[in-house]
């Protein structure tokens, strides 16, 4: 019990420290406040970032029952087309932030937006076409909400103390790492609601394993709402007040020309954040067609066990970016990125790369789509007269239906699904339209595990601390516009990445995918290992303690004339 009370007391001490600043700068309130908004823009990046994971791993199978003949190309699209949006509208919603000087109402407004799109995706099937163009329309909205991203970084970088900004920005980016990877864990988490799932509204809206992540999605809009009223959320820009504290000026703009950032080191760290995000984002929407074509899985064995394991990659990647503050107080922060992040996000591609192995199990991919077909006419046409089919529409695969008009109504679904192998969905492997799964090794599922776990350890190091550096090179000036494009270079790599690499998958397969993106984290590794010094920021530090400095030096200097004439 005693050592209990002392450990109790420890902690008691520790938070009356953090309640009671050392200087002028606020009070106890003030202290209080500006990290409760602190920790709703962890919740905001948090959600921001799960409202876009959320569905990429049950896109593909989900948009395959809306529209079998849409394909893995449009499904790339689509999950481009919520990082399309925020990039677009990133640098636009950062300035409209400066010029309001408060983000309140842009945050409230773009989440509103993502309430209503999350709920549009979870209710397409009520529509009888362009369902895949309905479902490309709500992820461009969600895109459009997600772009707060930008102005919630900036509020960071003005909420923070320069000693606090490590710390900060790595949990802003633990919340944002976080909602990546839980997403796909949550969507596991609802598949035993089934592809049929139950309806909400008789025939009309379902509530199944695919929609059940878009109705989360609107639960969460809903009370990251309520967390920005004006009695809840209160901002306190303290990162001007210290700089001018510091600098000894009257106001803030004097303290700009005090700190003038190198816009070297800051491009590179904002081209270093587009190879990283687009390197992680080929893995999160690979992973569901990927397992399943190189592991013969089900759709509902894909998401289950992607889901498991992106989960363990959850835990490891919050363990990595709660370490990253440590890490710094010892090691270069520019260090810990190159060799903590990238390096490792290297190996993790590298190892996706398949040798010595025999292909994968191939399947009849028109024959998949004439089941399909097939199922769609029969058990979903209430109308169909079993004893008129002509079985002829399945080509080469047939079956006895001889007595099937007697059976009853549950009965002839049964035998249907069992006759087309599942409406096609035991058709497992990668499809015979992919011409290289006939030639190219598979992948072992050893090299995705381990693969995927080098991913998020490197990942969370990489972009937690880019985000870091960036803000303390561009110091006390306004970085909305700036962290706007920061986020659109984040944005254009998930673009890209779906688009590209879904691409060069179908047409190319694992060897081309993963042998190009891995030569792009080398070639970004080098580089700011070459240029470490420039990418390392410089503190801005008190007058008294720069005039000191200088004095140190004259002094110095001093001594070593007077030594150079003896």
């Amino acid at each position: 019990m005693e050592r209990i009370g002392k450990t109790t007391k420890l902690v008691r001490e520790k938070w009356k420290t953090q309640f009671n600043p050392p200087d002028d700068l606020e009070n106890e309130k003030q202290y209080k406040e500006r990290w409760r908004s602190i920790y709703i823009i962890y919740f905001t990046m948090f959600s921001m970032s799960l409202g876009f994971s959320i569905i990429v791993t049950g896109v593909w199978p989900y948009l395959d029952r809306l529209d079998p003949l849409a394909g893995k190309e449009f499904m790339g699209y689509i999950v481009a087309a919520n990082p399309l949006a925020q990039m677009l509208f990133s640098p636009l919603v950062g300035w409209w932030s400066n010029k309001l000087g408060y983000i309140r109402v842009p945050v409230v407004i773009s989440l509103i937006i993502f309430g209503v799109s999350s709920a549009m995706y979870s209710s397409i099937e009520m529509l009888d076409d362009n369902r895949k163009y309905f479902m490309l329309a709500s992820r461009f909205l969600v895109g459009v909400s997600s772009a707060n991203i930008a102005i919630c970084r900036s509020y960071l970088a003005a909420a923070t103390r320069y000693s606090e900004r490590t710390g900060a920005v790595s949990m802003i980016s633990l919340a944002q790492v976080i909602g990546f990877i839980m997403g796909p864990a949550i969507q596991a988490g609802v598949v035993p609601l089934g592809n049929e799932g139950f309806f909400l509204v008789q025939n009309k809206l379902k509530l199944d394993m695919y929609t059940a992540c878009g109705w989360i999605s609107v639960l969460i809009a809903v009370a990251n709402i309520f967390m920005f009223l004006p009695n809840v959320f209160v901002e306190h820009k303290i990162a001007g007040r210290e700089a001018m504290l510091k600098q000894k000026k009257d106001n803030v703009k004097d303290t700009y020309k005090m700190h003038r950032p190198s816009y070297f080191a800051t491009w590179t760290l904002i081209v270093s954040f587009f190879v990283i995000v687009f390197n992680f984002m080929l893995l999160e929407t690979l992973a569901t067609p990927l397992t399943m074509d190189q592991f013969a899985w089900s759709k509902s064995e894909s998401l289950k066990y992607t889901g498991i394991l992106i989960s363990v990659g959850a835990v490891i990647s919050i363990i990595t970016s709660l370490a990253i503050p440590h890490l710094s107080k010892h090691f270069s922060e520019v260090k810990i990125m190159v060799w903590g992040g990238f390096f490792f996000m290297v190996l993790g591609r590298a190892i996706y790369i398949p040798f010595n192995n025999d292909p994968p199990l191939v399947y009849d991919h028109d024959l998949k789509l004439k089941l399909t077909f097939f199922c769609d006419r029969t058990i979903k046409n209430s109308s169909f007269d079993v004893a008129n089919f002509n079985r002829s529409e399945l080509g080469a695969f047939s079956f006895n239906l001889t007595g099937l008009e007697s059976l009853g109504n549950n009965d002839t679904v049964e035998l249907i699904k069992t006759a087309t192998l599942n409406c096609g969905d035991d058709l497992l492997g990668c499809p015979s339209t992919q011409e290289w799964c006939n030639e190219i090794p598979a992948l072992t599922i050893t090299n995705f595990v381990i693969g995927l776990l080098l991913t998020t350890f490197g990942y969370p190091m990489g972009i937690t601390l880019i985000q870091t550096l960036v803000s303390k090179h561009l110091g006390t000036r306004p970085q909305g516009v700036w962290m706007g494009l920061l986020t659109g270079a984040g944005c254009l790599s998930r673009v890209l990445g779906p688009v590209c690499v879904t691409h060069i998958y179908e047409e190319l397969g694992t060897i081309w995918t993963f042998g190009i993106t891995t030569a792009m984290m080398i070639a970004t590794l080098l580089w700011l290992i070459y240029f470490e010094d420039r990418i390392t920021p410089k503190e801005i530090v008190a007058m008294d303690e720069e005039e000191g400095e200088e004095l140190k030096n004259m002094c110095s200097n001093k001594e070593k004339d007077q030594e150079n004439h003896m």
